[in-house]
C-alpha cells in the first residue's frame, strides 16, 4: 500500500474517531447527565427517556445517509466529509452548554434533542463518506484490510470516550460528576472536531471517483438511480441487522448492563469495556487482512453463527460476572465475535454499488437498518429489563444474527469486485483474476 494509499486512510480514520468520540460519549457519560434533565423520579425511566434521545438521533442517520450521501456522489467524498465534521462540532458544543431542568425545565430537553439530532445527521453521512472512502482509496487486494479501519477509528473514538471517563471516575467525586463533569468530554469532543475539520480540508480525493465520471453523471447520487440497484439496498440493510445489534450490545450498552445487572461499580464496569475495546480495536484490521485472503462471506457466517448461538449464554454468564476478569472474558469472547461483521462491513457495503451511487447506497440503506435495529439496542434492551424480563433482549439479539446469517448463506462474494467497472445493468464487475483467486458470479 503507497504513502498516498497511507494518508488518505489516516485522515479518513482521524475524522471517523473524533465523530464516534461525540456519538459514543452521549451513551457512555449518560448513567451521569440523564437525572439533570427530567425531574426526580425513577433511575431507570429517566435513563430510559436519555436513551431514547439516543435512539431518535438514529433516526435522523438516515437523513443524513441520504443528504451527505448524494453530496458525497454529486461532489465528492471529500466534500462530505468535511461537513459532517463541521456538524458533529456544532452538536458537541450545543450538549455542552445545554440548561438542566432545574434551570430551564424541558429546555433543556430541547437542546438535547436538537443536538442529537444534529449528531444522527452527521454521523448517518459519516459512515457512508467514510466507508466509501475507505474503500475506494485502498489498493484493490487490500480493500478489506484498509476499510476496516473504519472500526478501528470508531472504537479508538469510544475508547478514548471511556478512558477519558476512567480519568474523571479517578479524579472527581461522582456528584461533581453528575453536576457538571459530564460536560467535559462534549467540550473535548468540539475541540477534536475543529482540528479534524482542518486536516479534512487538504484530504485527496480518492482516485475511484476522480477517474470514474461519476461526477459528470448528471443523475449521479439519486434516489432514482439508486430504485435500480433497490436489490443491493435491501440486502445493505438485512445484513446490517444482525452486525449492529450486537454491536451496540456489546460497546455502548456493556458498561451499563455490567453497571445496572450485573452489579459492578461503574469505575469497574467501564475499566472492563475499555480493556475488551482495545483488544477488539486491535484485532480489526488482522480480519480485514483474513477477508483480503478467504473472502467476505466466511468471516460474516463466522459471525452470524456465533451470535446466534452463543448471545444468549454469553448476557446470561455477564449478568453474573460481578468482578473484572470474568467480565472482560466474556466481553472479549462477544467481541471477537463481532468482530467477523465488524472488520468487513464497510468494503462489502461499498463493493456491492457503482460509483455514481455508492456513496448513498451505502448510507442510507446502512443508516435505515441502523435507525431500526442498532439504535433501538439498548432502549429494547432497558425496556426488558424495566418489565423484569431481561432475558428476553438476549432472545432478541439472537434472533437478528439468525436473520442476517440467512442473509449471508444466500449473497454473492464481493471480495473481487472491481470498483472501476459499472456492467450495463449497472451490477458492479470483478476485477481481472490474480493467480489462485476464486471465480465469482455475480448475482443477476
Amino acid at each position: 500500500m503507497g504513502r498516498e494509499q497511507w494518508k488518505k486512510i489516516w485522515v479518513g480514520s482521524a475524522g471517523n474517531m473524533v465523530e464516534w468520540f461525540d456519538w459514543f460519549v452521549y451513551a457512555t457519560f449518560a448513567v451521569y447527565f440523564a437525572d439533570s434533565f427530567f425531574p426526580e423520579g425513577n433511575e431507570t425511566a429517566n435513563l430510559m427517556n436519555t436513551m431514547g434521545i439516543f435512539a431518535v438521533g438514529f433516526f435522523m442517520r438516515p437523513v443524513g445517509g441520504w443528504l451527505l450521501g448524494r453530496i458525497g456522489d454529486r461532489k465528492g467524498r471529500k466534500a462530505a466529509l468535511t461537513l459532517t465534521v463541521t456538524l458533529m462540532s456544532a452538536s458537541a458544543i450545543l450538549i455542552a452548554i445545554a440548561p438542566t431542568y432545574d434551570v430551564a425545565g424541558y429546555g433543556g430537553v430541547a437542546v438535547l434533542m436538537l443536538a442529537r439530532l444534529l449528531q444522527g445527521l452527521s454521523v448517518g453521512g459519516e459512515y457512508a463518506a467514510s466507508a466509501t472512502y475507505l474503500t475506494e482509496a485502498s489498493a484493490p487486494e487490500k480493500r478489506g484490510f484498509a476499510s476496516s479501519f473504519q472500526y478501528v477509528s470508531m472504537t479508538a473514538g469510544q475508547l478514548v470516550g471511556l478512558g477519558l471517563q476512567i480519568v474523571l471516575q479517578r479524579n472527581m467525586s461522582d456528584a461533581a460528576l453528575h453536576s457538571w463533569g459530564w460536560r467535559i468530554p462534549f467540550v473535548v469532543g468540539a475541540l477534536g472536531a475543529a482540528i479534524v475539520f482542518y486536516l479534512r480540508r487538504s484530504m485527496l480525493e480518492t482516485e475511484v471517483y476522480a477517474e470514474s465520471g461519476a461526477a459528470e453523471q448528471e443523475d449521479r447520487g439519486t434516489l432514482k438511480v439508486l430504485w435500480q440497484h433497490r436489490r443491493e439496498a435491501f440486502l445493505v440493510m438485512a445484513l446490517t441487522m444482525g452486525g449492529t445489534v450486537a454491536y451496540y450490545t456489546y460497546t455502548t450498552y456493556l458498561t451499563k448492563f455490567l453497571s445496572k445487572s450485573a452489579g459492578m461499580d461503574k469505575s469497574t464496569a467501564s475499566l472492563v469495556s475499555f480493556c475488551a475495546l482495545f483488544v477488539f480495536m486491535c484485532v480489526q484490521p488482522l480480519a480485514g487482512m483474513l477477508s483480503d485472503r478467504i473472502g467476505r462471506r466466511p468471516l460474516l457466517i463466522t459471525f452470524a453463527v456465533g451470535s446466534t448461538f452463543l448471545t444468549v449464554p454469553i448476557m446470561t454468564m455477564l449478568k453474573h460476572a460481578d468482578t473484572f476478569w470474568p467480565a472482560l472474558g466474556l466481553a472479549l469472547l462477544a467481541l471477537v465475535v463481532v468482530t467477523g461483521y465488524t472488520s468487513i462491513n464497510a468494503c462489502v457495503k461499498a463493493e456491492l454499488f457503482p460509483t455514481n451511487i455508492r456513496a448513498l447506497g451505502v448510507g442510507l440503506s446502512y443508516a435505515v437498518a441502523n435507525a431500526l435495529f442498532g439504535g433501538t439496542a439498548e432502549y429494547v434492551a432497558l425496556w426488558f429489563k424495566n418489565a423484569g424480563a431481561e432475558s428476553g433482549f438476549y432472545w432478541y439479539v439472537a434472533g437478528c444474527a439468525a436473520v442476517s446469517l440467512i442473509v449471508y448463506l444466500s449473497m454473492r462474494e464481493t471480495r473481487d469486485i472491481d470498483l472501476n467497472r459499472v456492467a450495463a445493468a449497472g451490477q458492479p464487475r470483478e476485477r481481472p483474476q490474480q493467480a489462485g483467486a476464486t471465480t465469482i458470479t455475480p448475482a443477476s
